[in-house]
């Protein structure tokens, strides 16, 4: 398995203190993309997955125990108690 492989399968958290998140904006907030109108984009031409499937809804709303892809990355969501 090449370096590249190995660093693609890493699942990174992602710790949110409200929920739901639309999936675009975790999309914009972790600098996955360079703006709110490209995170909506990517989405809905289907280049994002969310818990294994394609997931081209942008405003889908996303939950702790969630996990989207998105150009190599793979992002675990977990909740965080506000004020931490």
């Amino acid at each position: 398995m090449s370096r590249q492989e190995q660093s693609e399968q890493v699942t990174v958290d992602v710790e949110i203190n409200t929920v739901p998140v639309e999936l675009y904006k975790i999309l914009k907030f972790e600098g996955l993309v360079g703006s709110g109108a490209e995170a909506k984009s990517v989405v809905a031409d289907g280049m994002v997955l969310v818990n294994d499937v394609i997931e081209t809804q942008k405003r889908k709303k996303i939950v702790p125990g969630d996990v989207i892809e998105f150009a190599g990355q793979k992002m675990r969501i977990v909740l965080t108690e506000a004020g931490s």
